[in-house]
């Protein structure tokens, strides 16, 4: 089985602090992951590495069959399916639905005078339709709410058919039945066997959705614990990347944690 990411000692050292320190990593083709930790603990900083928007400081990054430093990160970028709480700030307010979606072929926020082909077209309906959003194809993006969005962006990251999806905190935000839609969606992704391996980052045990496989826990950048996702995620590991004793439940698929 081919590992889409693969890290080795990876560290990233920025104005004399240590953002991840000495991370071995290893993502299959076929995983979807999680990663969860507090605030600082590295999270976004680790998909910023294997989204080939930073170098490491020391280590060695492999993604998608290419060691970083040793490629062309412009051609390796449109290989990778990202949503983000940054990007989602640079798509234009005025822009279509669709168009945020389609301009993906070419890796643009705000369509100008870039052609599209038809089959690019049916792509971008296509999977508006699978994330439950085709008819807000026409709205303007600054007038969706926010659980709307987010469905765009992911709809957006599946554009190009990337062979790697990174979805950092995408149910940050969202009131109760946008986290709950926007988590079944994701699950319905996740347990798509053609849908690409996944990382997706968060804060929180219940944004966990059905058919994550594996479980990292980060802290202070540095693993807690890492591995499959029943066996790693327990109660114990979570109140070392806490430090607060937690308790965990798990129904149904979904879990939930609280203070002991």
């Amino acid at each position: 089985m081919a590992a889409v990411v693969d890290l080795a000692g990876v560290s990233i050292v920025r104005n004399g602090s240590t953002l991840i320190s000495d991370i071995n990593w290893e993502v299959d083709e076929t995983d979807r992951w999680v990663v969860i930790g507090p605030n600082g603990a590295g999270k976004t900083t680790l998909l910023q590495v294997i989204s080939a928007q930073i170098h490491p400081s020391s280590g060695v990054a492999g993604v998608l069959g290419e060691v970083l430093g040793c490629v062309d990160v412009f051609e390796l970028r449109p290989r990778i399916g990202l949503t983000s709480a940054a990007l989602a700030e640079r798509i234009p307010r005025s822009e279509r639905v669709h168009d945020v979606v389609v301009s993906a072929s070419y890796a643009v926020l705000g369509r100008w005078r870039e052609q599209y082909d038809e089959l690019d077209h049916e792509r971008a309906d296509e999977l508006l339709t699978q994330l439950r959003i085709d008819a807000l194809a026409d709205r303007t993006f600054g007038t969706l709410s926010e659980g709307e969005r987010k469905r765009v962006q992911i709809a957006r990251a599946l554009m190009t058919d990337p062979e790697l999806l990174l979805l950092d905190e995408p149910a940050a935000g969202l009131d109760l039945a946008g986290r709950e839609t926007l988590v079944n969606t994701l699950g319905e992704l996740a347990q798509d066997h053609y849908a690409p391996a996944s990382v997706l980052v968060t804060h929180h045990v219940e944004e966990i959705p059905t058919g994550i496989t594996h479980v990292m826990l980060l802290k202070g950048g540095k693993i807690v614990a890492a591995g499959p996702l029943r066996d790693t995620l327990t109660a114990e590991n979570l109140t070392k990347t806490f430090d607060v004793e937690l308790s965990l439940v798990e129904a149904d698929g979904r879990w939930s944690a609280r203070a002991v």
